[in-house]
Formats: C-alpha cells, structure tokens, sequence
C-alpha cells in the first residue's frame, strides 16, 4: 500500500467529478443499440417535436454542426436525417441511479448535482487503488455495465475536477492539478472557468480581463468593486483554488418548481389558469411527497420573444395543498401580467419551504374545521395516484392539448435540474 498513498495527498482532498457524455441520446442508444448506435440523434424538449428545440445531442450530430439549444428546425436544415427522440425521464432517472450506484461503492460522499453528474470525495478511498485506478475503473464498469460513456475529472477540488471532466469528451479522465492550472488554463477565455457566464465574462472584458491567467492576476479591490464578494471568488477560482466541500449529505429542496414551454402563443385567460392548474397539481404532488409545506410561490413567464419576467410572494400561512397554489398563482398573474400579452412559457416554483412536521399552521378561524377534511381528501387522491398513477383522478379544468397536460406522464416530465428523486436516500434506493 506504500506506493498507493503517494498518489493522495497528506493534507488536502482527491475529487472526482463524473460527467455523463450524451447522457439522454446515450442512454437512448444503451436502450436500443440497433436503431440509434453511432447515428445522428437529439432528445428534443417538445411535445410537438418539430416545434421544439434541441435538449441534448449524440456526438455524431455534433460531429455535423447541431448543437444543444438549436432550434429542431434548423438542425433538420443541418441533416435531414437527423433522429429525433421523445424525452423519457423516468428512463433518464433509472440510468441516473445506476451510474451513481456505481460511483457509490467507491465513496459514501457523494453530491449529485444534476441527473447526469456528480462529485465523489475519494480521500479516504485508498483501499480501491491510486485515484486515476478509481477514476478508470468507475469509467469501466459504467461502460460495461451499462453501455454508458462518461468523462471524468481527477483534482485537488470540486472546481478542477468539474474543468477537468470538461477537458476530454467522450469517454477521457482528465487529472487537474493546481500547478498545472498556469499552464492548461491561464491562455483560456473567462467565460470557460467553471461558474462565469457571459455577461459575467462581458464585464471583465470591460475591465480588460479576457482570459482566465488575466483574471488571476487582476487586483482584487478591482474585482470586489465591480463584483462584490464574487470578485474574491473568481480569483481564486482562477487561481485553481477552491474550498467548497463535497456534500454527501442530500440536501432539502431549497424550492421546487415546474415551467412548461407551450409549443404556440398563449393570450386567453382561461388557457393560462389551465396551465396554472397542472403545474399547481404536480408542484403539489412533490411537495407532498417530501413533506413539506411551502411559504412562498413564484410564477415565471416568458413571452414569444424570450423575455421571462419571475413575480413572487409570502403566503400568510404556509401550505401543501393544491388549491392554494393554484389561488396565489393565478392571483400573480393577474395582478402583474396583462391578459392580451401573448406567453410562450409558464411555471410555478414554491420557495421558503420547511418540514411540515415542523410548520405551526396558524388556520383561519373560520377555515380549521374544513381543514383536516381538505387533508384527508387529499391525502386519499394522492394514494389513488400513487397506486394508479398520475392520472387517476383529474379534475375537468386539468384536461387540454397543451404540455402542461402531460406533466403527470413520469416518462416526458421533468428537468436535469429536477432532483427530487435523489434526494433524501441513498444512490442505491431505487425509484419507484
């Protein structure tokens, strides 16, 4: 064991951070091989899939000029032959679980940050080998056991691991170390470290930092000025210097939300309460299912020309129930949208959430005998469902042709972002 504890460091940690290649045309392509191996593919995020755009693409239609993000429509002007494929997240969501089973059995401290990545703490992980022995096998096994192909970053940090998982794609282990940060990093644009976003990167343009070795050889009262905090953070960041822990531990949902992209303009009232109506339904569902109960909602609208505008508030009494949040919703809506302005988008996003073990429900003096009734019907809708999914019991103002309709079908719904079912369990508990 001599030789293998050189390879971790004394004081200081060895991260890893797996990225899935491709993850949703890959997983596609593990499902079914003989149709879309080594074809051009693209899971697009639509119900009408012409209308939609392009959530992610295999490496072949990359290799073709489409790109993530890219209207359906031009990227079947780029290749005609172009194989588009209906999302399935509850198929995404079981693949999401194996990888992470795999990554699992190496660590206990694993952060999962989205469906298809993930950081490990593999510091105290010295019995499996030298962290690049790790790094191989964790690749291997996700390849041969689930026909799946990752990339994987090997550093001192979360930071340098997520850059590194991003240096070889598909299928490389990337070892990143802070003194090779000068050397691999330092000529690159700011926009390609790890947290600066474009406009991010457009203001230090202005300030005349435009790449990251210019960054971290900026003054720090310049950058705090400009900034604020985040000034200190991204010099250091360039620096390769970064503290932040892993964190095993599954964190509550801060909030939990659900937006929805119409494929065509929406202006009718009725249309809006329609769509307020679903998303209030499934927001309910899982907030119910985590047991909590929510003191704030949010709605998010987004107009033709891709403007979204967010309007939030404090409930008087927190809540889990449906109702409620379809109430405040549609109460947002009218009050700051007006209702001949056509939508393209629409969400609902409950905020301030707490255990509802621990939610003292002060109950409207002349609501608290309603109330345990309420819990009790809603309560038994929400067994129904579970037993015979989530279509069992509807109301008449939930039917309609519009995606939001389609919300409760496990298999299309769903974001990489959403992460409820990661959370609160271990990476070996399998969804239901």
């Amino acid at each position: 064991m001599g030789k293998v504890d050189d390879y971790y460091p004394v004081s200081g940690r060895v991260i890893l951070h797996v990225d899935m290649n491709a993850f949703y045309c890959s997983v596609h392509e593990a499902e079914e091989p003989e149709v879309y191996r080594g074809k051009a593919t693209a899971v697009a995020g639509s119900v009408e899939l012409r209308k939609g755009v392009i959530v992610t693409c295999s490496y072949a239609a990359r290799a073709k000029g489409i790109l993530t993000g890219m209207n359906v429509r031009q990227a079947l002007r780029i290749d005609p032959d172009l194989i588009l494929i209906q999302p399935d997240f509850h198929l995404y969501r079981k693949y999401s679980n194996a990888f992470m089973n795999i990554a699992y059995a190496y660590t206990p401290l694993l952060e999962a940050t989205s469906i298809d990545e993930c950081y490990l703490d593999i510091t105290g992980s010295k019995q499996f080998g030298t962290p690049l022995q790790i790094a191989e096998e964790i690749q291997m096994r996700i390849r041969e056991e689930l026909s799946l192909p990752c990339s994987i970053g090997v550093a001192p940090n979360k930071l340098l691991a997520k850059m590194g998982s991003d240096m070889k794609k598909p299928n490389g282990i990337s070892i990143l170390r802070i003194r090779d940060v000068p050397k691999v990093l330092w000529s690159k644009p700011c926009k390609e470290l790890f947290g600066i976003g474009s406009k991010t990167a457009e203001k230090l343009r202005k300030l005349n930092i435009v790449t990251i070795g210019q960054l971290a050889a900026a003054d720090e009262g310049l950058l705090t000025g400009a900034f604020g905090v985040m000034g200190s953070w991204m010099k250091q960041a360039a620096n390769g210097v970064d503290h932040s822990p892993v964190i095993a531990e599954r964190e509550r949902s801060k909030s939990i939300g659900h937006t929805t992209t119409l494929p065509s303009d929406i202006t009718s009232v009725e249309d809006v309460r329609r769509v307020f109506l679903n998303l209030s339904d499934q927001v309910g569902r899982r907030l119910r299912k985590q047991e909590l109960m929510a003191g704030g909602i949010q709605i998010t609208l987004r107009t033709p020309d891709m403007k979204t505008i967010t309007r939030s508030r404090h409930l008087n009494t927190p809540t889990e129930n449906t109702e409620d949040i379809y109430r405040e919703a549609c109460l947002l809506y009218e009050t700051h949208w007006s209702g001949d302005k056509p939508l393209r988008l629409l969400g609902i996003t409950l905020q301030q959430l707490t255990p509802k073990a621990e939610s003292a429900i002060q109950l409207d003096i002349f609501d608290y005998e309603k109330q345990p009734k309420k819990e009790s019907l809603t309560r038994v809708m929400d067994e129904l469902r579970n037993k015979f999914g989530e279509s069992a019991v509807l109301t008449a103002g939930m039917l309609g042709d519009d995606p939001s309709a389609l919300i409760r079908n496990h298999k299309v719904r769903g974001t990489s972002l959403q992460m409820d079912f990661v959370r609160n369990k271990k990476p070996s508990d399998e969804e239901s």
